[in-house]
């Protein structure tokens, strides 16, 4: 005959948020840290995700970032310089005047360097300043900037589609204003939220990264370049990912960008007619 088993001999899952949260670990075998997800702009905590540590928990690595910052400032520079040397000067090259007699310098023809409006010598001509980096190098210096903002507590992760919540009457009107009072409202009401959520130049300036051009987002930036930027995705470096005090993206912007930049974790040996794909990018917990 079946009996039933007292209430108190069952195991009871004791896990909360908190516990699962200190579980993470990364300095011991735990091959994933937590990624807290936020709504915009309130920047609430709506979900938790696990992401790997060869994605988010790189140790710093200060030659990958400054071999990555100089590769991307190379192959930035135009290189259009452009002067004219003696032999591309117009005008006749006869002697100016004879070689002795006149009681002055010597001097040859007006092209000379040593007169106005000759030729230069050694001047700058159009070049190419672009140089080369190991594509492993500088996909492992992408996700090191990221690791170093996450390891900071500075790398904010928020819901897709974000976008500055302006106010429904101002959006009703604001094509009616004239002179920059658009612009001047905008301004002064992405202070106050970058203040409320102390992302303004007194915290450091901050980068919002989004997966493309929110007018509202973009305009209201644009007009306080001393609390931040506000970039899409091809438009973002290495060095964006430095140079301000926080860095505030779309979760499918951080995804792209890693799974962008993953060659060195992605092997190129085929099993079973499929590549070995590199390490899974955002797994949801809660």
């Amino acid at each position: 005959m079946a009996t039933e088993s007292p209430a108190s001999n069952i195991t009871k899952s004791t896990s909360t948020p908190q516990t699962i949260i200190q579980s993470w670990n990364p300095n011991s075998s735990v091959a994933t840290v937590p990624v807290t997800v936020h709504s915009f702009p309130a920047l609430e905590p709506t979900s938790l995700e696990q992401w790997s540590v060869n994605h988010l928990y790189l140790p710093l690595r200060r030659d990958l970032l400054y071999s990555a910052v100089v590769y991307e400032g190379d192959n930035t520079r135009q290189g259009t310089a452009s002067s004219k040397t003696r032999y591309d000067v117009h005008g006749s090259h006869r002697k100016i005047r004879p070689q002795k007699g006149s009681g002055r310098a010597r001097l040859g023809s007006r092209q000379s360097p040593s007169i106005k409006g000759g030729g230069k010598t050694f001047g700058p001509h159009p070049r190419n300043f672009g140089t080369k980096l190991n594509r492993k190098v500088y996909d492992k210096a992408w996700r090191t900037a990221l690791s170093y903002r996450y390891r900071r507590g500075e790398l904010i992760v928020c819901e897709d589609g974000m976008e500055l919540a302006v106010p429904e009457d101002f959006v009703k009107v604001a094509h009616h204003f004239k002179d920059g009072l658009r612009e001047a409202y905008l301004a002064k009401y992405m202070r106050g939220v970058l203040a409320a959520l102390r992302l303004g130049s007194t915290d450091g300036r901050t980068l919002f990264v989004t997966g493309n051009r929110r007018d509202w987002l973009y305009g209201a930036m644009e007009q306080l370049p001393s609390e931040g930027r506000a970039l899409d995705l091809p438009d973002v470096d290495v060095k964006d990912l430095l140079e301000t005090g926080k860095v505030v993206m779309e979760r499918s912007v951080l995804q792209e960008m890693i799974e962008q930049h993953q060659s060195d974790l992605v092997s190129r040996i085929v099993v079973g007619g499929l590549p070995l794909k590199g390490p899974q990018t955002g797994e949801k917990v809660l």
